[in-house]
């Protein structure tokens, strides 16, 4: 077997081409847009060159046939983070059923990033933020990917689990009919918002209003997420590019924010879920692949709303605003839409306050995704993620 560097067009076409070979027998499998993977190795579109590097290899056996890939990375600005030591990434991992073959992929990314002066490697994730390719699958094999989710295959656990990797936190998704009816208990706590305090919820009154609404996303998503540990502020400019991302395909029923007075102190995203449109491009974005988009869009009934992004600021957590608003949203879903399910991704096992709104709203978990980490040292000792909001004691422990 032979290790190569991908520093040529034709072996990245490769790198990217290998998932077709690996996935080939798997239905349940949807082929990411070619373009999503491109961008994410484009040092002029992925900001995280500005502060790290990322080097890729595909794996070939004694035939020159590419058996398996994988991309290492360092950023600066995060590696230190939150972390006891520097820690670096892996991710866009694919490989053929052999430990071997696996060993040789994890070995050429521990020792780049250990010549980089990393002391650790997570992986699978991503060479950016948390919001896409992140994560192992680890349960939910029987269902779709969601767009710039993982798919792998159930192999793929033992590879990582036999190099040495340690579970660092997992990441559930949850999935609730959409008709089906909201419980008492969330009712009842959407009814005394409503009956006790001023707070109101709207949803996106006109698209053209864009710039307002990606202003008031991001000021409620500074304050409910931004204190979070592994979560970066969003600039304006981020906030912007988000915004400008999904108004194509933006239905403004499901675009919510929730006001108390002229303050914003929730904020909740749906989106049609489009890899059930992408599954039939075959990882293209050419003109007939955009006509294949447009007809999809248009004449064909999508059946899954995928929740992108939920927030209440930490002022109004645990005062029943997470199920007035979600209340409120399900009144305008339910009666005017016509999707049947609704996924919930990412959310992570370390967030208990996000675990019990998606438990609220009935929410089942349908896939489980885990975040690994290896710790170069063999002897030092390993910690899972700490769980929000549980406090330390005097030991810092």
């Amino acid at each position: 077997m032979k290790i190569i560097e991908v520093k040529s067009p034709e072996l990245m076409r490769e790198f990217i081409v290998l998932a077709k070979k690996i996935y080939k027998g798997y239905p349940n499998w949807i082929r990411p847009l070619d373009k999503d993977i491109e961008q994410v190795f484009d040092k002029n579109k992925n900001k995280a060159y500005r502060h790290g590097e990322s080097v890729q290899w595909l794996l070939k056996d004694d035939s020159g046939t590419a058996i398996g890939r994988i991309a290492a990375f360092y950023n600066k600005k995060t590696a230190n983070r939150d972390n006891k030591q520097p820690t670096g990434g892996l991710g866009f991992f694919e490989c053929i059923d052999d430990q071997n073959a696996a060993n040789i992929l994890f070995d050429t990314a521990k020792e780049w990033l250990a010549g980089k002066g990393m002391e650790a490697m997570d992986g699978p994730v991503n060479f950016g933020e948390r919001d896409r390719w992140w994560g192992l699958l680890i349960d939910g094999f029987d269902r779709e990917p969601n767009y710039l989710c993982n798919y792998h295959p159930e192999y793929y656990l033992k590879l990582f689990e036999n190099y040495g990797f340690k579970l660092y936190f997992k990441q559930f998704t949850f999935e609730r009919p959409v008709q089906l009816e909201i419980t008492e208990k969330m009712r009842a706590k959407a009814e005394r918002v409503a009956k006790y305090s001023d707070i109101r919820f709207e949803h996106c009154v006109h698209l053209n209003k864009m710039g307002e609404y990606t202003e008031l996303f991001k000021d409620a998503y500074n304050k409910a997420w931004g204190p979070i540990k592994g979560v970066s502020e969003l600039s304006s400019g981020q906030a912007k590019a988000i915004m400008k991302s999904i108004k194509p395909i933006l239905d403004r029923r499901l675009l919510w924010f929730g006001f108390k007075g002229g303050e914003v102190i929730s904020f909740f995203i749906m989106l049609p879920e489009m890899n059930q449109i992408f599954k039939h491009l075959d990882g293209q974005f050419g003109l007939l692949a955009k006509l294949k988009l447009l007809y999809y869009k248009t004449f064909v009934k999508n059946p899954k709303l995928t929740g992108l992004i939920f927030g209440v600021i930490p002022e109004y957590q645990g005062k029943g605003v997470e199920a007035a608003m979600v209340a409120a949203a399900a009144k305008i879903v339910q009666h005017e839409l016509s999707y049947e399910t609704l996924e919930m991704n990412w959310i992570g096992d370390w967030n208990p306050k996000m675990l019990r709104v998606c438990e609220l709203v009935d929410g089942t978990v349908v896939k489980t995704h885990g975040t690994y980490r290896y710790l170069f040292d063999r002897t030092a000792p390993f910690e899972r993620y700490p769980i929000m909001g549980e406090k330390k004691d005097k030991n810092n422990n």
